[in-house]
């Protein structure tokens, strides 16, 4: 196997690992109001999110930007339960209220969550001196997981709203109160809130 293709394996099974489900979280929260006949609209939108993360772990693991881990890991699952809530706004027929706001905030935690890969990404690295090609390779096999995470995805969407019968309204809050019951469960057994919540207190 070329240093290429164990980078892209690397990235892919890093966000599609079930132990590392914060990220797969969060595009499922992206695709909850969309089903499958919707997919050049989830495509544009997961774009959007690539864009973002691309950029912050680039920038991250080049060392170009400094943050603290420990913050970017309680944000993380914060952006997943807003983008969660946010969908029991939006109506029915999977067109979003606000289309450009749904971008940017997708370009927006996507930021978050590049900083959030680095983190991995960096490990793998060392000490490791031309760091281009890994970044890519790596770069490139998220992709590859994330598309795979949003064919399931809608996939599964389908099968329970044209299938079963589910409306998709009703489908769209099962799936996101769900997604959110999760993503507040990390966020209240995230070190740093707990702290933070220690102090207040006190």
């Amino acid at each position: 196997m070329s240093e290429f293709q164990a980078y892209l394996t690397l990235g892919f099974e890093h966000i599609t690992d079930p132990n590392g489900y914060d990220h797969i979280l969060f595009v499922v929260a992206l695709c909850a109001i969309y089903a499958f006949k919707d997919w050049k609209k989830v495509l544009i939108l997961i774009t959007a999110f690539t864009v973002g993360h691309s950029i912050t772990l680039a920038l991250a693991t080049l060392k170009l930007i400094q943050y603290r881990s420990d913050i970017i890991e309680l944000l993380i699952p914060m952006t997943i339960f807003v983008t969660a809530l946010s969908n029991f706004a939006e109506p029915e027929k999977g067109e979003p209220k606000s289309p450009k706001l749904r971008y940017v905030l997708a370009v927006g935690f996507g930021l978050i969550h590049g900083m959030g890969f680095s983190n991995y990404l960096r490990s793998l690295l060392g000490d490791q001196e031309s760091i281009v090609m890994p970044l890519f390779a790596f770069n490139v096999g998220l992709e590859l997981g994330q598309l795979i995470i949003v064919a399931v995805a809608l996939l599964i969407a389908s099968i329970f709203t044209e299938v079963v019968k589910i409306k998709r309204l009703t489908w769209n809050h099962l799936l996101s109160g769900m997604v959110a019951g999760m993503a507040l469960s990390l966020i209240l057994n995230n070190e740093l809130f707990r702290t933070l919540v220690g102090l207040s207190v006190g």
